[in-house]
């Protein structure tokens, strides 16, 4: 911003410029003294380095209006979490297989996972059919993000919705 700038020329742009050009530093300097504005720095990579003269404080306002609308819009994405046991009944896969598909139509990721207890971890084979199973269920609403791995003592298993 103003004399921190250290190209020898700049490419001034403007709302209330003219002539548009590039400039001599000391020249563009002088120019944004007359209107009594700032000379701001708005891409230094480019040759030369192009320049805006406007109120510093309204340019900083503008920036940080900006990133919040652009913050607004970004997508908040949320993980729903499903647990079974590895000898989880048909009932009982079926009920929650509903609400995996409700989370699903909703947007939310859904974790499902089988949580061994003890000595149960020698079923990892069941729990992982288990996942497999719901993961099949729900493919025309989901896609399979993760495929089931054993952590510790959980094998985790994410899908996330298809686009619509």
């Amino acid at each position: 911003m103003n004399r921190n700038i250290t190209s020898p020329q700049v490419r001034v742009v403007g709302d209330n410029i003219e002539n548009q050009g590039v400039y001599p530093i000391r020249d563009a300097l002088k120019l944004a003294d007359e209107m009594e504005l700032d000379l701001v720095e708005i891409s230094p990579k480019a040759d030369p380095p192009v320049c805006k003269i406007t109120d510093y404080s309204k340019f900083l306002y503008q920036q940080k209006k900006k990133q919040k609308e652009m913050k607004a819009k970004a997508q908040k994405i949320t993980v729903k979490e499903i647990r079974f046991g590895p000898q989880t009944d048909d009932h009982d896969f079926d009920f929650k297989m509903r609400h995996a598909e409700k989370f699903l139509k909703d947007g939310a990721k859904v974790k499902a996972f089988v949580f061994f207890k003890g000595r149960s971890i020698i079923f990892k084979e069941q729990g992982e059919i288990l996942l497999l199973k719901l993961a099949t269920e729900l493919e025309e609403l989901g896609t399979v993000e993760q495929m089931p791995r054993l952590e510790g003592k959980r094998m985790t298993m994410i899908i996330s919705p298809k686009k619509k």
